[in-house]
């Protein structure tokens, strides 16, 4: 069997970016266990309430919810159980002194399988007012509309 290569996406966090504003990111290992692993490899997985609390010396995910195997038996994983993340301790030290400040979290914004093993992107962020989001959707529609007026003059001009 070939050892896989590259990036393998198993879910995303969308939600995130548009409820924070990313300050810093992060690439960690997951402690799961066998089913947790064949689970994900199928695909399955949800970030969508997830977060990652720092313990001590340790990082933990939480909310983070992957789907029992379909066909594991009494060794089944609980879905929603806490898992450990693998980050070096300077990692961790930078992590914990910026989280403490008022208003910042640290947040999952993808799950992914990197060379074989399974990671997380998580990220230092701050939660945005919604004006924030207000005015990020703006900027948004703005630029897509931008976007196509570019795209509409370069159509006439190979036209003509």
């Amino acid at each position: 069997m070939a050892k896989e290569k590259g990036r393998k996406l198993i879910a995303q966090n969308k939600k995130a970016r548009h409820d924070y504003l990313i300050i810093d990111t992060y690439e960690a290992g997951l402690v799961l266990t066998g089913t947790e692993v064949k689970s994900l490899r199928q695909g399955r997985a949800s970030l969508a309430d997830g977060f990652v609390q720092l313990d001590g010396q340790e990082a933990w995910l939480h909310n983070v919810h992957v789907p029992e195997y379909s066909q594991g038996t009494w060794t089944n994983h609980s879905a929603r159980r806490k898992r450990k993340l693998l980050l070096h301790r300077a990692e961790i030290d930078k992590l914990e002194s910026k989280s403490g400040e008022t208003g910042h979290t640290i947040v999952p914004l993808a799950l992914y399988f990197k060379d074989g093993r399974a990671k997380v992107e998580i990220a230092l962020a701050k939660g945005k007012k919604e004006y924030d989001k207000r005015q990020a959707l703006r900027e948004k529609q703005d630029r897509r509309e931008t976007d196509r007026a570019i795209a509409a003059v370069k159509r006439r001009q190979r036209g003509a």
